[in-house]
């Protein structure tokens, strides 16, 4: 399950080429935080990767609500585990 959400957002990612210094911005519309620069395409895409990991992580941790991308709803891994509990 979150594997497919960080590959669905993944796949929205916008990229731009920032005109001052040429390197790539990227970030996820929708998800408030996500964004990335690096001065290749691949390294931008790589950082946003992991920025995304981080804020996936940070948002479970706090309890907080993850907006639900391409059916992919992360909102029921904090159900699951309050019942386990």
């Amino acid at each position: 399950m979150l594997a497919s959400y960080i590959d669905q957002a993944m796949e929205i990612a916008v990229y731009e080429i920032i005109e001052d210094d040429g390197a790539y911005w990227g970030e996820i519309p929708g998800l408030q935080g996500v964004w990335a620069s690096h001065r290749t395409l691949e390294g931008c895409r790589r950082e946003l990767r992991e920025a995304l990991s981080d804020w996936i992580a940070l948002r479970l941790l706090l309890g907080l609500m993850i907006p639900v991308i391409a059916g992919v709803n992360l909102n029921e891994i904090t159900k699951l585990v309050s019942n386990d509990v």
